[in-house]
């Protein structure tokens, strides 16, 4: 009976060992959660102060002291400042605003809200000076978010409203044609329906980009690929590449280039410039970027030890490539927005790349008195040299970045003929007295 009796107390013991234990680890849960709420409420979010005003008193005062109310109403009384201001002129900027208001006008509510005018007015204040959006705030006197979302909203409009008119696609064999005699007529390249390039658009570095959007030139960007025409209005676009991509890679896997590659694009049938040559094609012409192909020419490869034949086509190449440069350093010597980095998502700074084109193309196709840009702003030919165009002074040549050059540039022996052909009417037929006399 003793060796029971020890052993249940021994039994009870153990309970009574386990049983604290059991309490102590209890104890250390309860304290371990009592410090996990400690934390949690300290992290919660303060509660909402209340907003001490409605609206901001200064922004009381815009519709008495608002830039829009209080001056562009004289200024628009000078036409030139009016036109240094947002880039046209009074009457321009009416007729812009009769096709974008309906389309940016607010319904009035609990406040006012800011006129179209005042919309329109602020958003190409902001595009022609790229001033930060604050600035643009306080000069209208609206908070740094509404001009945001009015600049936004604008530009977006600006797409939609002009897009079908001054940049339609696909274009039509007779306006191909057309410009084809335009090229003809001004750079004396014959068969010519545009020039191509890319360009680094350069931009803030967006959230959870990695390495997308960094380009060779060691900044973030997307790339412009455009091509115009011969008088430097913008025909095909492609806005919103990565920066670390090429021009020909843009080139190759844009929709244009697709259509152009599959002969989608309504182009000319081949026709011969001479009575004894080959048909040619109607051409893009580009720099080394670009891949030689049967609807596309690029200069001869190297710099020194070239013939006189090919030296000869690669100067006719390069005064008809010179159009899209031309319209590149316009595009930023009006719209100075793009001489510095953009602060903006990658959507919004696409947006506003779109406003631009369609605005440039919109004031050039009514620019018969020469007052969206000069006769002297593009590169001009004299008997013997080149006259450097008045952009690349005001803006230099880094405003925008080229594009880098690399990939495959195998051409078919077809794309080489054509070439061929076309260098042997430049040094032939299509010779011209002034392309032995360059300096």
């Amino acid at each position: 009976m003793f060796s029971a009796y020890k052993y249940e107390a021994w039994i009870a013991e153990c309970q009574r060992i386990i049983d604290r234990e059991n309490k102590k680890k209890l104890k250390l849960k309860r304290v371990a959660a009592a410090l996990i709420i400690n934390e949690m409420r300290k992290k919660k979010k303060r509660p909402y102060k209340k907003k001490s005003f409605w609206i901001r008193p200064l922004f009381l005062l815009r519709q008495i002291h608002g830039f829009y109310e209080a001056i562009f109403p004289t200024l628009s009384l000078d036409k030139d400042m009016f036109k240094k201001y947002i880039r046209m002129t009074p009457s321009q900027f009416e007729e812009l605003l009769g096709l974008v208001g309906p389309l940016i006008s607010k319904e009035s509510g609990i406040r006012n809200p800011v006129p179209v005018a005042a919309r329109l007015a602020m958003t190409l204040r902001y595009l022609a000076t790229g001033d930060c959006m604050t600035s643009t705030a306080y000069q209208y006197l609206v908070g740094f978010t509404t001009a945001s979302n009015i600049i936004g909203e604008t530009c977006e409009a600006l797409w939609n409203c002009l897009s079908k008119e001054v940049l339609p696609f696909p274009l039509k064999t007779t306006d191909w044609l057309n410009i084809a005699q335009e090229f003809e007529n001004q750079w004396q390249f014959n068969h010519c329906i545009g020039a191509i390039d890319g360009k680094h658009i350069l931009i803030e570095c967006p959230d959870n980009a990695g390495s997308a959007y960094f380009n060779y030139k060691n900044a973030h960007s997307i790339v412009l690929l455009g091509i115009c025409d011969a008088k430097y209005i913008f025909t095909l676009v492609e806005i919103g590449a990565y920066g670390r991509r090429s021009d020909g890679g843009i080139f190759r896997d844009s929709i244009m280039g697709q259509k152009f590659n599959e002969r989608q694009m309504s182009l000319p049938k081949p026709e011969r410039l001479t009575d004894d040559g080959m048909p040619l094609p109607y051409v893009l012409v580009g720099d080394e970027a670009f891949q030689l192909s049967d609807y596309l020419l690029r200069p001869y490869p190297g710099r020194g030890g070239l013939s006189q034949d090919w030296s000869i086509f690669n100067y006719r190449l390069s005064r008809a490539r010179r159009t899209i440069e031309n319209a590149f350093g316009i595009l930023v010597s009006q719209w100075r927005i793009l001489k510095r980095p953009i602060n903006a998502t990658v959507d919004n700074t696409i947006n506003m790349i779109k406003a631009i084109i369609c605005l440039h193309n919109w004031l050039r196709k009514r620019d018969d008195t020469n007052e969206y840009i000069s006769p002297n702003t593009g590169d001009q030919y004299g008997s013997n040299d080149l006259i450097s165009a008045s952009w690349r002074q005001e803006v230099g040549d880094s405003a925008l970045q080229d594009v880098s050059i690399y990939g495959n540039h195998n051409s078919s022996r077809s794309a080489i003929a054509i070439r061929e052909e076309f260098s042997n009417f430049f040094n032939g037929e299509g010779a011209v007295p002034w392309q032995y006399n360059r300096n």
